[in-house]
């Protein structure tokens, strides 16, 4: 599973074969076999090695929209990592990553318990998620993914935009892409949290009990 995770990051999602895998652990591709039954155990263990230093944990004692801060601050982290990984991982099952499934059993548990109906859980956890991924390749993207370069006497306000931000990011001493992540997490949890309050008012008014959390 480490070569395989190896193996992506190196060539990424279209270098990974079973036969170069086979190749950099120095045997025949059908001796992989004897240890796993495909294609998909090796991507699950990858996803599993990927997640590992994703800690759900903080779903079982913060309210649901601190956790969902905290989850997804290591989320971006474990993945921008792996950057390679994403596109793969992202299309695939999650079927057979047991350690990576305990986890989203972790943060369903606490959205629920926060109030969340069940059948807006994995909406929300899906739409955090894909944010997140895409923050964690804004992550490792070349710093100067904006920079107009000799264009930027036609876009002023774009090119002002684009220093003052690298200057706010040379403030604070983080990389701009975490300036990006950080107010665009707050606002999606924010308007999550509005929407929960939205829906309970909804419930209330409606006569139901509003739910628990």
């Amino acid at each position: 599973m480490r070569a395989a995770l190896d193996l992506l990051d190196e060539a990424g999602a279209k270098g990974f074969s079973i036969a170069l895998l086979a190749q950099r652990l120095r045997v025949r591709p059908s001796s992989l076999y004897n240890h796993v039954k495909g294609k998909d155990d090796i991507l699950a263990g990858v996803r599993e090695l990927v997640t590992a230093p994703i800690d759900a944990g903080a779903f079982e004692t913060l309210p649901w929209d601190e956790a969902l801060v905290s989850w997804a601050r290591l989320y971006r982290a474990a993945f921008a990592a792996h950057p390679q990984t994403i596109s793969l991982l992202a299309t695939i099952p999650v079927s057979g990553a047991h350690r990576t499934l305990r986890m989203y059993e972790a943060v369903v548990r606490g959205l629920e318990r926060g109030g969340w109906p069940t059948e807006a859980v994995i909406p929300v956890l899906v739409g955090v998620e894909s944010f997140i991924l895409g923050s964690a390749l804004d992550l490792v993207a070349p710093p100067t993914m904006f920079d107009p370069g000799p264009d930027s006497p036609e876009v002023p306000r774009f090119t002002a935009a684009v220093r003052a931000r690298d200057q706010a990011a040379d403030a604070q001493r983080r990389p701009a892409a975490d300036l990006a992540f950080e107010v665009s997490l707050l606002a999606l949890v924010h308007g999550l949290r509005a929407r929960l309050a939205g829906e309970r008012a909804d419930r209330t008014a409606d006569g139901g009990a509003p739910p628990l959390g």
